[in-house]
């Protein structure tokens, strides 16, 4: 513990600068593929909710086919760039997640995409 030029005691958790240097040093403790499948999960989350798949009995009115879109094309920028380097076991469940996401938003939109139109499509190629 240091004292302020205030008198007033900090620790790590009133210091902003230690906690900063305590989160840099948390996050490179990560491994890479870990922030990658991470961030993916994140978008593929995201994506459910807004598709309508939510658990929950209002699934419906989080339905945002637009928003969807943008979570499912940047889901499959990041696995299709990410898969060499994260290698066949991580990239091949995030592969069948955005899949499964690609075909869910394919099945609540009301005016369907062209195949390989749809979101995502450009870099995975098309689902149907």
């Amino acid at each position: 513990m240091t004292t302020a030029p205030d008198a007033t005691p900090t620790t790590p958790a009133t210091d902003p600068a230690a906690a900063a240097d305590d989160a840099t040093r948390d996050i490179a403790d990560v491994a890479a593929v870990e922030v990658i499948t991470a961030a993916a999960v994140h978008l593929m989350s995201a994506a459910a909710v807004k598709c309508g798949l939510a658990e929950d009995a209002d699934a419906q009115g989080h339905l945002d086919l637009d928003e969807a879109r943008k979570l499912i094309t940047a889901l499959a920028a990041l696995v299709t760039a990410s898969a060499p380097d994260i290698g066949n076991q991580h990239a091949r469940s995030l592969r069948d997640g955005l899949r499964s996401l690609q075909l869910a938003f394919r099945e609540a939109s009301v005016v369907p995409d062209a195949p390989g139109e749809g979101p995502g499509e450009k870099y995975t190629g098309s689902v149907v």
